[in-house]
């Protein structure tokens, strides 16, 4: 049975997700602060956490740092009463795979759970090469002229999405649709800071020609440089 990790100390929020995801088949398990969310990941096979920011003892960003520092790529779904995008930019950038802000339906927690359990099931292929751009998702390795990047889950997915797809336009909702199961329950904002984080990866190694692109009113594209394009419609 897939097991989640419910950390939120609030006990009426905690309970309604703990009905919803239970009532969907999942085993589900609450703690109340960060320090124990930490310890149930790493005591036992969880393949899901669901992770409020503001909790006693340990917040939801030390929890995840804490996490992904130690090599552990579970899942984590957080969750925020903030909405300000340096807030949502440093849960992403910690490892997070995505986020809800407070108030949220019970609904859409559920479908984001299943869409991030999806991704964690899928068997991808081998490494995909776009000109100086290795991506190898199984391994979680990427690197552009032989230098790494050091990439979150969610910035992998897209890449490697957009390496598959090398030269062509991806919109906003098809990514989104990749990357959480259903545009339906994401906001275009979501891929936007992912996208602004993996170009500022890219570029802090990589000085040649820039390899991605916004098509704007569009969405985005990965450009192989040693590829002749037949025009230039994107910065």
């Amino acid at each position: 049975m897939t097991t989640i990790v419910i950390a939120e100390d609030d006990e009426l929020q905690a309970e309604l997700a703990r009905r919803y995801l239970t009532r969907e088949g999942f085993e589900t398990t609450v703690v109340g602060d960060g320090r124990s969310a930490l310890e149930a990941v790493r005591s036992s096979v969880v393949d899901l956490l669901v992770l409020d920011v503001m909790l006693p003892q340990m917040d939801g960003f030390a929890v995840c740092r804490a996490l992904r520092a130690a090599g552990d790529e579970t899942p984590i779904l957080m969750l925020t009463a903030r909405s300000e995008e340096d807030d949502l930019l440093v849960g992403l950038e910690l490892g997070a795979d995505d986020y809800l802000s407070k108030p949220y339906s019970p609904r859409e927690m559920v479908a984001r759970a299943r869409a991030l359990l999806r991704r964690r099931r899928t068997v991808d292929d081998g490494p995909v090469t776009v000109g100086p751009l290795v991506v190898d998702p199984r391994r979680h390795e990427a690197s552009v002229g032989g230098a790494p990047i050091d990439l979150t889950r969610a910035e992998m997915q897209l890449l490697t999405l957009l390496a598959e797809h090398a030269g062509l336009v991806l919109s906003r909702p098809q990514l989104l649709r990749h990357l959480h199961g259903s545009d339906e329950y994401t906001t275009e904002r979501t891929i936007d800071t992912h996208m602004k984080n993996l170009r500022a990866k890219v570029d802090a190694v990589f000085d040649g020609p820039e390899l991605l692109r916004t098509v704007y009113g569009v969405g985005y594209k990965l450009v192989d440089p040693t590829a002749t394009e037949p025009g230039a419609d994107a910065t």
